[in-house]
């Protein structure tokens, strides 16, 4: 992965519906935050192409 600059981290969001649904493969996102703005994690609607529809995404540690 390639270095972030200043306040700027990588993070991986990672699909919370399908956790739960036991369905195999596992959907993720790399994307970028501002870590002094944004101090809890994150949560976006997605695409997960295993479920094929739109998901809510986490951010992982």
């Amino acid at each position: 992965m390639a270095k972030a600059k200043g306040n700027r981290v990588q993070v991986v969001l990672e699909c919370t519906e399908q956790r739960e649904s036991g369905v195999p493969g596992i959907s993720r996102y790399i994307t970028t935050k501002n870590k002094k703005n944004t101090t809890d994690r994150l949560e976006r609607k997605k695409y997960n192409p295993f479920l094929k529809r739109v998901t809510v995404h986490r951010e992982i540690k």
